[in-house]
């Protein structure tokens, strides 16, 4: 018996061995694959977060790579030294799937040192601003996933209602005015239902807010998430006419008080209160007022999408957003910009029957796309199904064409393409002016490049 034990044993040790060899070759690999991915993420700036993003404790890590497998935006995470590490940093959006999988706590999804960002305001534990009473929460607070935007607008609605200790606000003075339709501004109308205060929810656009600007169809919710009075929603994930879909219901079972197609212009303090004016009407044309013990910015970081600032911008066939691309066949369209949206509005058009799409970046090549765009695009490019002209800016827009310059080695050359529709995806501007007009600071660098702010102007300051 012994001697059968030793021979099983002795044949054993050798695959065992060889077993090991593999698997450390097969990490060596690993390693020399997550390093070059790490100068390719450090030349494309891809490398530095933009905004929520994992932090990582080194001396907790233990190099499992639970956290890498569990991301589902590709090449965000990697294990480097046994440790890991955040690559492509700008593809991060903030899931948080990486944080719930890492099995000892050694990491979790924040702003970091992002908080000191010079474009974010100075907000405190509860979202409450440098302005007492008036609170942000949401993509302006620097964090953009919904279900950490539905978590910051319940916190300021809860110190909201601790301060106001259960009396609500005589009319026609309401407790809490909302900026914003949003999935942030919406948890914030429920949550002053929840806790008995008065409200009035302020949209420029229709209920759902940045949803809308959303391509049909797009995955906008990948974890599951609470709203107020609501409950726990009954999937993990949700497309945006799901979600825009379960705000209009929210509308329809609870006492909302939600206007639409109003423009916040301004917000100033008179006395013990907030004065929020406003414009609606189909011209903009009707001017009003809402007067709120406190106030939540719920608004988008996109703001106003901004301009090209070329003839011909102001024709009806140049749009800022994508929303149904199968209004288009054979039509001969121009996509201009580099990001996500850009490309998967240019792949999407692409996917239409007898569509003729170029996409237009002015820089030399595309840096922060997420991996799987990265890789869509190269291939509709190199099937001839997107033409891309890199180095190009847009000069003249005409009615059935558009003109372009695309930057060469021996100087500009001048390109004319027949169009019928014209997609801007350049970014926008953010609504900074609002919050600072209003006295919300924002960190010190950010305010020497702009000036001092004024303070939190009173009607009698005028």
């Amino acid at each position: 018996m012994l001697p059968s034990l030793l021979g099983f044993a002795a044949a054993l040790v050798p695959l065992l061995l060889l077993l090991a060899w593999l698997e450390r070759r097969a990490a060596r690999q690993r390693e020399a694959a997550a390093r070059a991915e790490l100068d390719d993420a450090r030349a494309r700036g891809s490398d530095q977060p933009l905004a929520q993003h994992p932090q990582i404790d080194a001396l907790q890590c233990v190099g499992c790579g639970l956290c890498v497998k569990a991301c589902p935006e590709e090449g965000v995470l990697a294990v480097l030294d046994g440790v890991a590490r955040v690559v492509h940093g700008a593809r991060c959006v903030g899931h948080g799937r990486c944080e719930i999988a890492c099995p000892v706590g050694a990491l979790h999804v924040g702003l970091g040192a992002l908080a000191q960002r010079d474009d974010l305001p100075i907000l405190s534990a509860t979202q409450e601003s440098s302005v007492p009473g008036l609170f942000v929460a949401g993509e302006l607070s620097g964090i953009a996933l919904i279900r950490h935007a539905i978590g910051q607008a319940t916190t300021a609605v809860d110190e909201i209602a601790r301060r106001s200790g259960g009396r609500s606000a005589a009319a026609p003075v309401v407790d809490v005015a909302i900026v914003g339709a949003g999935p942030a501004g919406l948890a914030a109308a429920l949550r002053s239902i929840e806790q008995g205060l008065t409200h009035v929810l302020l949209e420029q656009d229709a209920l759902g807010g940045t949803l809308l600007h959303y391509p049909r169809q797009k995955l906008v919710m990948t974890q599951p998430v609470e709203l107020p009075l609501l409950g726990r929603l009954k999937k993990s994930e949700y497309l945006k006419e799901e979600l825009v879909e379960l705000f209009e219901e929210a509308a329809r079972r609870f006492p909302l008080q939600v206007r639409t197609q109003t423009r916040v212009e301004s917000i100033e303090r008179e006395g013990d209160c907030f004065v929020v004016t406003t414009r609606s009407g189909a011209n903009g044309d009707e001017v009003g007022e809402v007067r709120a013990r406190h106030v939540v910015l719920a608004l988008g970081r996109r703001g106003t999408p901004r301009k090209l600032e070329v003839p011909g911008e102001e024709l009806p066939k140049v749009a800022y957003r994508l929303i149904d691309a199968a209004l288009w066949r054979n039509a001969d369209l121009l996509v201009v910009g580099g990001g996500d949206s850009a490309v998967e509005a240019a792949l999407a058009l692409a996917g239409q029957p007898g569509n003729r799409v170029t996409l237009s970046y002015r820089k030399e090549a595309f840096f922060r796309l997420k991996r799987r765009n990265e890789e869509r695009i190269a291939a509709a490019q190199a099937s001839g199904r997107v033409q891309v002209l890199f180095r190009s800016d847009v000069v003249a827009i005409d009615r059935d064409a558009v003109t372009l310059t695309v930057r060469e080695r021996d100087g500009l050359r001048t390109v004319t393409l027949d169009n019928q529709q014209l997609f801007v995806f350049a970014g926008g501007t953010p609504p900074f002016g609002l919050l600072r007009a209003a006295g919300v600071a924002f960190p010190p660098s950010q305010e020497a490049a702009a000036g001092a702010p004024e303070p939190a102007r009173t009607r009698g300051d005028r």
